[in-house]
Formats: C-alpha cells, sequence, structure tokens
C-alpha cells in the first residue's frame, strides 16, 4: 500500500469564549457540532439538516485525572486532510478524499489538558483523543480506565447489532468471539442478548432521515479494542472496554499508554441511503502502515476440506486431493486445518509442500494461538503465543514453502491481546507470511496498517452452516447483513463458496444448503477479502455446469471501485465490484420469498452482459437449478431481475 499524497493541514486558532463550534464535510452535508455545556464535552451530527446523532459525551477518566466532567473548553484550531492512498487489500485500490477537521483543547479541574481531534468526511465523522504530558515533564505514562465516548440517536432509530457475550464462555472457553447472531430493526430500547453490550460495527436506521454506521480504527497494540455498552436514555451507547476476564484473566482491562498518547479513532459513517456505509474507506484513510512488506503478497483463492470433511480429512492422502483440486481450478492456496501436525506430521507437511509446489499451488497451515486463555484443543498449540516459540515455527514454515497462516482462538479485546495479533502479523512478515485470524475480534484498519494481513473471521462464518440446519437456512439473513456492518468496515473471511448441496462429504446425506448455486457463487463478490476461500469438493468437479466452473476459475479477489447498488440489511443485496476494466455486479435474496428488482447500472448501460441467475423450483424438486445466459441493458443501465428465494444474480460485462 502506497500513500500518494501526505496529509495536509492548514490550521487557524478560533477564540476561545464560544461554547459551541462547527465543522462541515467538504460538501456541505454533514455539519458536526461541539459543546461545552455545564463542564460536559459534547457533540451532535446532522445531515443534510436531520439529527442524526443527538449530543453525545466525550472524555475519559485515568489515573492522569477525570477528563469526563467540570470541562472547559480552551482553544479550538480548524484543520484539514487531503489523502490519495493505492490498497490492494479492500474494497477500492484507490481512496482519494478530503477532510474537515477540528483539535480542540479541553482542561480539567486540575488544569490539565487533553484535546479532541475531529474528522468530517463527505460521509463520515471521525474523532480521537490526544493526551499531552504535562507541563512538568511526568508523568510520563498512564492508564486509561474507561471513557465517557458515546453515541446518541434519536427516538425513531432502530438498530442492527450483535452482542457481545461474557468471557471464558462458549466451546472450550474461547469466547468472547464475535460470533453471536445479529438482530434486525431492534428498538433503541432493547437489551443486548447477554447483557454486556453490542461488538463493533454498529448499524442503526435513524428513521426515515438515514443511516449510522459506528466503529473504530487504528488500534494497535497501544490501545485496547472496545464496543458499545448497552442503550441507556440518558446517555445513548457508550464505549466499553474489555471485560476483566477476557482471556483467562491475563492483562488489564483497562488501557495504558505512554505521554504523549493518541487514542484510536472512533468512526462513524452517515448518509440518507446505504450507499456511504457500503463504500466508505474511513478505516483505512486515517492509518499509516507500520512496516514495510518483505515480499509482494499475493492475493488469490484457496481450497479447504475441513468445512464439509471436517477433521477426518487432515490426512495426507485428503489434502493431495485438495490441493490437486485447488491446481485443477487455477487456486493459488489450500489450507490445511487443525491437527496437521499431529494427524500428518511435520516431515509429511513438508513433502506436501513440496507436492503443492510443484502443481503450483502453497499451502497455508492452522494454528492455535494459545498460549493459556482458553480449553481449546486443536494443534499446533503454543507455536504462536511467544516470540521465540514464533520464530522458530515460522523460519521452518518459511523453508517449506509455506505461504501463509490461518491462527485461531483468541476471545478477548485486551491491550495484552492486542500486542498478540500485532506481534504475530510483525513476526509473519519477517518470513513472507500472509495471515488470517479466526475466533477473533474484527480488523480496525488492518489492512492497511499490516501489509500482510488479509482477513479476519469476526462473525458467524460458514462452519455454522455445517454445523447447524438452523444457520444454513439463516445463511442468506447473515450474508445479507455483512455487506453493510461486518464487511464495511473490515476483510471479511466468511470461510467458503460453497457448493455441495447436502453438507456432508458424500453430497447425499446430513442437512442440505439452502441458497442456490448462484447465490454461493455471487457471494464470492459481495463478501470481500483478497484471499478467498472457494469452499468446493472434488466431487464438485464433476456435478457442477462448465459455466459456474469458468466463474468460481476466473474469480477476482481484488476490486480497484465498489459501488452500493440496492438493499437492505438481513434482506437482499446488490452491490457492483470492478477489477481492471471488468465490472462484476452480484446480488443476493436473503428472503424465503422470489424478488424482483429495478436495477439502475450505468456501468452497463446499452451493453450486452452475462447474467447468472437461477430458474425457479422445478415441481418435486429441491434445489433451484443454476442458468446462464445473455441479457440486454437498456441504454439507460436499467434491467429487471428475478432472485429466486435465497437465490443470487451475477451480471458481467
Amino acid at each position: 500500500m502506497k500513500k500518494i499524497i501526505l496529509f495536509l493541514f492548514a490550521s487557524v486558532v478560533l477564540p476561545s469564549f464560544a461554547t459551541d463550534y462547527q465543522v462541515t464535510s467538504p460538501d456541505g452535508h454533514i455539519v458536526l457540532t461541539l459543546h461545552n455545556d455545564a463542564g460536559r464535552a459534547e457533540y451532535d451530527v446532522t445531515y443534510d439538516g436531520h439529527q442524526m446523532l443527538t449530543r453525545s459525551r466525550l472524555g475519559f477518566k485515568s489515573d492522569l485525572g477525570d477528563f469526563s466532567q467540570n470541562l472547559s473548553l480552551q482553544d479550538v484550531e480548524q484543520t484539514g486532510l487531503d489523502w490519495m492512498v493505492e490498497m490492494n487489500r479492500v474494497k477500492a485500490s484507490l481512496s482519494q478524499g478530503a477532510a474537515n477537521g477540528v483539535v480542540a483543547d479541553f482542561e480539567n479541574a486540575d488544569g490539565l489538558i487533553f484535546q479532541v481531534e475531529f474528522m468530517v468526511t463527505n460521509s463520515d465523522v471521525a474523532f480521537r483523543y490526544i493526551i499531552p504530558r504535562p507541563k512538568e515533564d511526568n508523568p510520563k505514562c498512564a492508564v486509561i480506565y474507561e471513557e465517557a465516548s458515546s453515541f446518541n440517536f434519536p427516538g425513531q432509530t432502530t438498530t442492527f447489532l450483535c452482542p457481545q457475550i461474557n468471557p471464558m464462555t462458549g466451546w472450550e472457553r474461547t469466547k468472547p468471539s464475535y460470533e453471536e447472531d445479529y438482530t434486525a430493526d431492534a428498538p433503541l430500547t432493547a437489551k443486548s442478548r447477554f447483557g454486556v453490550g453490542y461488538t463493533f460495527p454498529c448499524l442503526f436506521r435513524v428513521g426515515d432521515d438515514g443511516w449510522v454506521l459506528v466503529g473504530e480504527t487504528g488500534v494497535t497494540s497501544a490501545y485496547c479494542a472496545s464496543h458499545l455498552s448497552d442503550y441507556n436514555p440518558e446517555t445513548g451507547y457508550t464505549i466499553a472496554f474489555p471485560m476483566k476476564g477476557e482471556g483467562n484473566g491475563y492483562g488489564s482491562e483497562f488501557a495504558a499508554v505512554p505521554l504523549r498518547a493518541e487514542t484510536p479513532w472512533r468512526t462513524i459513517t452517515l448518509g440518507n441511503s446505504l450507499k456511504p456505509i457500503v463504500e466508505t474507506t474511513i478505516a483505512y484513510d486515517l492509518v499509516d502502515p507500520l512496516y514495510e512488506p518483505t515480499t509482494e503478497y499475493q492475493p488469490g483463492r484457496y481450497t479447504w476440506s475441513w468445512l464439509i470433511w471436517q477433521d477426518e480429512s487432515i490426512n495426507y492422502d485428503d489434502q493431495v486431493q485438495f490441493v490437486d483440486l485447488a491446481a485443477k481450478m487455477g487456486f493459488e492456496y489450500c489450507l490445511v486445518d487443525n491437527w496437521w501436525d499431529e494427524r500428518i506430521g511435520r516431515e509429511r507437511i513438508e513433502v506436501l509442500s513440496e507436492y503443492a509446489k510443484a502443481k503450483g499451488v502453497s499451502l497455508m497451515l492452522w494454528y492455535n494461538s494459545n498460549g493459556f486463555y482458553n480449553d481449546a484443543p486443536q494443534t499446533p498449540r503454543d507455536c504462536m503465543s511467544s516470540a521465540i516459540a514464533r520464530d522458530k515455527e515460522m523460519r521452518w514454515l518459511q523453508k517449506i514453502g509455506v505461504k501463509g497462516i490461518k491462527v485461531d482462538f483468541f476471545g478477548s479485546d485486551k491491550q495484552e491481546t492486542m500486542r498478540l495479533y500485532e506481534d504475530i502479523l510483525f513476526d509473519a512478515n519477517r518470513y513472507g507470511l500472509q495471515v488470517i485470524f479466526h475466533g477473533c475480534t474484527i480488523p480496525r484498519g488492518w489492512e492497511r496498517m499490516y501489509p500482510n494481513y488479509v482477513a479476519s473471521e469476526a462473525a458467524l462464518a460458514s462452519e455454522n452452516v455445517f454445523f447447524s440446519e438452523f444457520h444454513a437456512k439463516n445463511e442468506g439473513f447473515e450474508l445479507t447483513m455483512h455487506p453493510f456492518s461486518r464487511n464495511a468496515l473490515g476483510a471479511f473471511d466468511w470461510g467458503g463458496i460453497i457448493m455441495n448441496r447436502y453438507l456432508s462429504r458424500d453430497n447425499k446425506s446430513r442437512h442440505r444448503r439452502y441458497t442456490t448455486d448462484t447465490f454461493e457463487m455471487a457471494s464470492g463478490i459481495v463478501l470481500q477479502t483478497s484471499v478467498n476461500c472457494v469452499a468446493m469438493q472434488p466431487n464438485n468437479l464433476d456435478e457442477l455446469k462448465d459455466f459456474q466452473l469458468d466463474f468460481l476459475r476466473h474469480l477476482p479477489t481484488t476490486w480497484d471501485e465498489t459501488r452500493s447498488i440496492d438493499g437492505y440489511p438481513t434482506k437482499f443485496v446488490v452491490l457492483a465490484r470492478r477489477h481492471g476494466n471488468q465490472w462484476y455486479v452480484a446480488g443476493l435474496n436473503g428472503t424465503n420469498k422470489a424478488m424482483t428488482l429495478n436495477l439502475n447500472l450505468p456501468m452497463f448501460a446499452g451493453q450486452t452482459v452475462r447474467c447468472y441467475n437461477d430458474q425457479p423450483v422445478a415441481k418435486g424438486a429441491l434445489f433451484a437449478e443454476p442458468e446462464m445466459k445473455t441479457v440486454k441493458v437498456d441504454k439507460q443501465g436499467r434491467i429487471r431481475l428475478t432472485l429466486q428465494p435465497l437465490g443470487g444474480m451475477i451480471l458481467i460485462n
């Protein structure tokens, strides 16, 4: 990733006697107002005159002092920001934009200063705290105990949220792992399922006035990750720090910082439609790379036996089948999952890696992140939890030609866990390894900050389609949620374009898949990650139609541009992505009823394009059959298409 134009600042100091200051977005649609009333620092946000956030708190409490009350506004400095950034692992290869900003100095009752920095783009508001070292040069460090930072919404707002869960719960005490069920269109007053708030990103519909997505970016080992509290009628949703018991109690639930300190950015993406939320790049615009890549990391597709064949497939012969599958499909990678060290052995993994390389395929290997902070038994364990172990392991991985690792079971947002993520990424870069995280937190600008970072799971992902018929039936609900929330702010390793119609090795037993083939194919475009899992099985080579195999063989995983076309969270989504000069428009129907859409696709105006769709389910059949044909888009870019129940569509020029 390359920043072409550096940040540009122009500033002017405003008089200190006023108590309200406004910052307007470059296009004038967003207005941020900063308030200092009754000793409290607050802000609110409007879009086209509509109130999107009502008065919301700012500040924090620390061992340095209380910076949440008895505050007086001292100075305000207006700033500006321009950027043009090249990226290759996110929804757009070039991010270019501008922001108007402000840095406000607040003084607390003890005469100590902290600053609030806001940036306002045409679709986003972002803020962070800057904590200077006191004038007497001591203390040189501080502990942040809690933040007053909040997000308050008008009463008509409804929510699309995923609950946080209590620590050391769930399977083998591996939670929280961002793997809970979303609720859609819930009232503000609804309590979270487990009573401990909600994980980022958090999506809100402000009645008919628009949408707001709240998240954070720039979280490193220098701070903890956070989430939102339950709703409070007075303050709204407040930034909540990790819980004390996370990570088996190891590490502080607070944030320890050197002084001068800058906290992560809290981001608010908003507009009168979902378009700014799908298209935002704010998670990457405000952060910089933390180190240089040691090699040119390659995007691509990978095969994965474990999703359907499970632990029994972690043997040499089965993995050869999936290497062969990757080679036949032209995929770049094959992921070997848990237990490989015991069930295949390190010597045979070296042989398998040589076999794969001879086929033009590179291996990726799974690892347990432990340690000591949960009970997940899968091996390899204790290879990623210390610098000495990592160096030994990663040196060996580089030697045998492995190109990536998938590290699982973190279960904490504490600062110590952020340090572990960062250390794994940094050490992996020294040995030319890409990294995927599972059982983990969401990424927070990491695609730009860490050049070998690929994606995270951080959602109820494809394994749950295998585990339970409930989630197989709910796949449409979930995959039409993520483009507007989870995937809007970070790359998402969903874990597979699932082409088996039954969730079994023989493709005849266990429960069925409820989505159509075209839904699954379209999900490879709708869900964004630069190294994407195509979870087809060897039997699919003989079962799928030629046009399906051809589509999967040529599926891009990097995108130059993303546009939101239409959709509603948990109901349906249509978006367009450009790879080079070619546009891919993909749609998912998350409901059990056929859906006819009138689409406006200016990129296809007057063109004849390939259309992948599903036929209605034939009488007596269980599955809709896929079809491919050519269709004409009119000169205004309009086309009318029907998506079958839990079906999909793809248009390619």
